[in-house]
């Protein structure tokens, strides 16, 4: 074939075809881990980014440039994982050129993704090389270099992946560590596959329709819920996406505070609102969606809309609104147990989510809207999430946003340690959070799930692994004799306290003779056990 132009429809079908492609291969895109761990999340994380900015667009819109603005929003905005969140600014950089055309042809695909290098460069305060930032930007200059005015839309997908191939097998040799664990890097694997299938909906080999959403969760409505003799308790919950238009108002100086207010006077109530450019998402809990939607549509037109009775228990009732405190703290968590810990810590929100399960962009913007505070303090509590939660405090306006970074969970406690009720100087918080959660020493501990050397260390399937900061610190037979070793690596004399998190899998006979030989061995140190419900760590440390 020899397209010299592609439109909008044509663009939503090859994005449709690289996401059911990447979705193919998920699993095999999450198992390149360094770590040979039952963690690796990476191929579920870009693919349920890309599934964000599908579930924006409508149907049959011929012009690339609505297609490519409205699959921005849904990607940033459904950004999960750093490889999440890169992939968003790729895309919306790409989106800063397309959505000036309605066609395009090669060159202009060329001037569009150039600008993707640079945003998604810019998203990362330090960039790596050997990661799909590597693979996406050498592509990228390979193809600008050998296109021509001539080239086809095929020719540059095609240049594309050739050298994305290429870039993806080196980058093993740019980062050690990758070689050592004998994978590349599962971000980069991850885009090779969606240009990959954006160009097999190009050549024909295959259609948008084979795209599934992960997303689409097929119930059924429990009609009986609600009979005609039941009265209306908990109103209905109204979602619903609205472009704002010049005809209705002006959209660039749109403040959605105003529209929230009003939402509040008609008896609104869990309202979750912000605005993207000019595209606004609301949430609001009514016992009168149509006045919402009147509302609504007097700043513009609806792109979607959804109306559900919560009697028939779709989704949670109503909470009682809140009284605004100067500051909040939000602090993601995975495990009930953690979950509850943190709230009795003093964190106001939870998002859920951690290690294979990342929070979205949007997920966290929710967070910060029922925090309903001037500041707010966010524990991300693990090192692929920072940068959601960077990108949701950027897209935020309504709060001032103080993202601490911490790596994980054990971090994450240690700064919840140090708040508390009552304290007004937010930014003596901010500094003495931050202090408390650099002096934690985490470790997890979890079961090796292939043979690998790393740090010199050979493992086996099955082994029991102890990791800190990155670096495997105890290579065991047992979970317990991995927690043992990697308490010996360390200068106990130097700390005080010793916290151990017990995952789901461990049985009370292990816990108990565990914590009685760390009593024993470590006597000096207070030890503190805590359940944390998590199911891929059989422990978690924290040493003070």
């Amino acid at each position: 074939m020899n397209t010299q132009k592609i439109d909008g429809k044509c663009y939503a079908e090859m994005l449709r075809g690289g996401t059911a492609l990447l979705l193919r291969h998920s699993q095999e895109i999450n198992d390149l881990n360094v770590f040979p761990v039952p963690d690796g999340d990476t191929g579920t994380n870009m693919a349920r980014t890309m599934d964000g900015g599908l579930s924006e667009l409508s149907s049959d819109i011929d012009s690339i440039g609505k297609v490519s603005s409205d699959f921005t929003h849904g990607v940033l905005l459904g950004a999960r994982g750093n490889s999440g969140v890169i992939l968003s600014q790729i895309f919306a950089g790409i989106n800063e050129e397309l959505s000036h055309y309605d066609e395009v042809g090669a060159r202009e695909l060329v001037d569009a993704y150039k600008k993707g290098i640079a945003k998604s460069y810019s998203a990362v305060q330090q960039p790596t090389e050997g990661t799909i930032l590597t693979v996406f930007r050498e592509s990228i200059e390979y193809a600008e270099k050998n296109i021509t005015d001539e080239s086809s839309v095929e020719d540059f997908f095609r240049m594309h992946i050739e050298s994305a191939k290429d870039s993806l097998a080196r980058t093993k040799e740019i980062l050690p560590a990758l070689a050592e664990a004998d994978v590349v890097d599962s971000g980069g694997a991850g885009y090779l596959y969606i240009i990959m299938g954006m160009y097999a909906v190009l050549t024909g080999e295959l259609t948008g329709s084979i795209y599934k959403s992960p997303e689409t969760q097929t119930s059924k409505v429990n009609i009986d819920l609600f009979t005609r003799d039941s009265r209306l308790e908990f109103g209905y919950c109204t979602e619903f996406m609205l472009r704002l238009t010049t005809e209705k108002c002006d959209p660039d100086s749109f403040e959605i505070g105003e529209l929230i207010t009003l939402l509040e006077s008609l008896g609104g109530e869990s309202i979750v609102a912000y605005k993207l450019d000019d595209v606004v998402k609301v949430h609001v809990h009514t016992f009168a969606p149509g006045n919402v939607l009147t509302v609504a549509q007097s700043y513009g037109e609806f792109l979607t809309v959804k109306i559900e009775n919560m009697s028939l228990g779709h989704t949670e009732e109503p909470k009682p609104k809140k009284a605004k405190k100067p500051f909040s703290v939000i602090a993601v968590a995975q495990g009930e147990g953690l979950s509850a810990l943190f709230s009795e810590m003093g964190a106001d929100e939870i998002v859920t989510g951690g290690q294979t399960l990342n929070p979205s962009t949007e997920e966290i913007i929710a967070a910060f809207d029922r925090a309903e505070s001037d500041d707010i303090i966010v524990l991300p509590n693990n090192k692929n999430v920072i940068l959601a939660a960077k990108q949701a405090a950027e897209l935020y306006d309504k709060a001032r946003v103080h993202i601490i970074p911490t790596k994980n969970m054990m971090q994450g406690y240690g700064a919840l340690s140090v708040v508390t009720p009552g304290i007004t100087d937010v930014s003596s918080l901010v500094e003495s959070v931050t202090r408390a959660a650099e002096g934690v020493i985490g470790a997890e501990v979890t079961m090796a799930v292939r043979d690998v050397t790393l740090g010199g260390r050979e493992i086996k399937k099955g082994d029991y692994i102890a990791i800190a900061s990155s670096e495997i610190t105890a290579v065991a037979g047992s979970a317990e004799s991995a927690v043992l070793e990697h308490l010996d690596s360390v200068d106990m004399d130097d700390y005080e306290i010793i916290t151990l998190f017990v995952g789901s899998n461990v049985s009370d006979i292990r816990r108990v003779k565990l914590t009685e030989i760390i009593e024993e061995k470590y006597d000096m140190c207070e030890l503190e056990v805590f359940e944390s419900g998590n199911e891929v760590y059989d422990y978690m440390i924290a040493i003070e």
